[in-house]
C-alpha cells in the first residue's frame, strides 16, 4: 500500500513537471517571435501596416485552431492532443524565417498562431488533469513557467538575431525545443477521456456555465493585453516619461505576475479559488486605477506592477473551473473559455487604440479597472476549480 502511494506519488510529480516543461517550451517559442518580427520586416521589406496584418494572422490562427484542439483533447485526451500540437509547432519558426513573400509569411504565421492556439489548449487541458491526479493546484505556477519561457525568449531572442542571423536563430530556439519535449513526452500524463465523453459530438456546449467563464477570462485578460501594448505609450506620451523608463511599465507587470503565479497555486489551496479570484480582482482593480491617477511616471508603474499582482492568477483559476465543469469534458470546457479569453488579447488593442483618440489612456484604464467588476461579481463561479466542488 505505502509503496505504491509512493510509485503514485512519483508518477505525479513527474507528470507535472513534464507539463510544466512544455509550458515553458511554448513560451519560449512566443517569446522569440517577439524580435523576430522586425527582422522579419526588414528581411521582406514590409511596413507597419503589413506587419499589423501578420500579427492579425497570428491571432486569427490561434482562435480558429483551438476549438479543434478542444475536440480532439475531448476524443483523445490531452496527452495526444499536446504531442500532436508541440510536434507541429516546434518547428514553426523555421517555416517563418523561410517564407520568402509577405504573403508566404502570412500563411505560415496563420499556421504558428493555430498551433499556439492549439498547444495552448491541450496543455492546460494536460495540467487540468494533473491537477484532478494530484488533487492539488499547479495551473498557475504552469502559467508561471510559461512566462518564465516568454522572458527568455524575448530578452535572448534578440541578442541571437542580431549575432547570428535570423534563419540560425530559429534553428537553435527549434533544436532546444526539441530537446525539451523529448524529455517531458514520456512523463506527461495520460488521461483517457470518460466513456460519456469520448463520443461526445463536437459542437459548442448547451450549458450557459462554460461561456460565462469565458466571458470571466474575456475581462480578466483584455486588462492584460492592454498594459502590454499601451503601457509604454500612456507613459511616454500622457506622463512625459522617456522612452527607457517608459519601457518599465509592462516589465513591472510581467515581473509580479511571473512572481504571483508561482506562488498561486499555494494561495489557491489555502484560500481556496473564489476567495483567490476575488482577491486578486479587488488587488488589480487597485493597481489599475492608480496606474491612471497617478501623478507621475514611477507611480503609475508601480501601480502596473501591483496590477500584475492581481491579474496573475485569475486567467489560470479561470481556465481550472473550465475543465472542471460538471458533465462537460474538459477539453471543450476549456476550448470555449480559451477562444473567448484570447480574443480579448486579440481585440483589445485595436478597440484601445481607437478609444485612445477620443479619451485619454488615464480614462481608459480607470475604465479597465472598473471592467474586473466582472469577474468580481462572476466569481462564486470558480468554485469548480476547487476540488472539493470538482469532485
Amino acid at each position: 500500500m505505502r509503496r505504491n502511494m509512493a510509485r503514485t506519488a512519483l508518477v505525479g510529480s513527474q507528470a507535472r513537471w513534464a507539463v510544466s516543461a512544455l509550458f515553458f517550451a511554448n513560451g519560449l517559442v512566443v517569446g522569440s517571435w517577439a524580435p523576430k518580427l522586425p527582422a522579419m520586416m526588414a528581411r521582406l521589406g514590409i511596413g507597419e501596416s503589413v506587419a499589423g496584418l501578420l500579427v492579425l494572422a497570428l491571432g486569427i490562427g490561434s482562435v480558429c485552431l483551438m476549438p479543434v484542439f478542444g475536440g480532439l483533447v475531448a476524443r483523445r485526451g490531452s496527452a495526444h492532443a499536446v504531442k500532436l500540437a508541440a510536434a507541429l509547432f516546434t518547428p514553426s519558426l523555421i517555416w517563418i524565417s523561410l517564407a520568402p513573400t509577405a504573403w508566404a509569411a502570412a500563411m505560415t504565421v496563420l499556421a504558428f498562431g493555430g498551433l499556439i492556439g492549439g498547444m495552448d489548449v491541450a496543455m492546460n487541458a494536460n495540467a487540468i488533469a494533473v491537477e484532478r491526479a494530484r488533487r492539488r493546484a499547479i495551473m498557475s505556477s504552469c502559467h508561471g513557467f510559461w512566462s518564465l519561457g516568454g522572458l527568455t525568449g524575448a530578452g535572448l531572442g534578440g541578442m541571437a538575431i542580431q549575432t547570428l542571423g535570423e534563419l540560425t536563430h530559429a534553428v537553435i530556439v527549434t533544436l532546444a525545443v526539441a530537446i525539451v519535449l523529448t524529455l517531458a513526452f514520456p512523463h506527461l500524463l495520460h488521461d483517457n477521456p470518460a466513456g460519456e465523453h469520448r463520443h461526445q459530438p463536437l459542437r459548442l456546449p448547451r450549458t450557459p456555465l462554460p461561456y460565462l467563464i469565458g466571458v470571466m477570462a474575456l475581462a480578466c485578460m483584455i486588462p492584460e493585453g492592454a498594459i502590454l501594448d499601451w503601457a509604454a505609450v500612456y507613459l511616454q506620451r500622457e506622463m512625459g516619461a522617456s522612452l527607457a523608463v517608459a519601457g518599465w511599465g509592462f516589465a513591472a507587470c510581467a515581473g509580479t505576475m511571473a512572481v504571483m503565479r508561482f506562488l498561486g497555486d499555494g494561495i489557491r489551496g489555502r484560500f481556496g479559488a473564489v476567495r483567490t479570484l476575488c482577491t486578486s480582482a479587488l488587488i488589480a482593480m487597485a493597481g489599475l486605477a492608480l496606474a491612471a491617477l497617478a501623478p507621475v511616471p514611477w507611480a503609475a508603474i508601480a501601480g502596473f506592477g501591483l496590477a500584475g499582482i492581481g491579474i496573475a492568477n485569475m486567467v489560470p483559476i479561470a481556465f481550472s473551473a473550465a475543465g472542471n465543469v460538471p458533465g462537460l469534458a474538459h477539453g471543450i470546457g476549456l476550448s470555449v473559455v480559451t477562444t473567448m479569453g484570447y480574443s480579448g488579447i486579440l481585440l483589445a488593442p485595436g478597440s484601445i487604440g481607437f478609444l485612445a483618440e477620443h479619451a485619454s489612456f488615464s480614462v481608459i484604464y480607470l475604465g479597465l479597472s472598473l471592467l474586473l467588476l466582472v469577474p468580481l461579481t462572476l466569481s462564486r463561479l470558480a468554485r469548480t476549480a476547487d476540488f472539493t466542488e470538482a469532485g
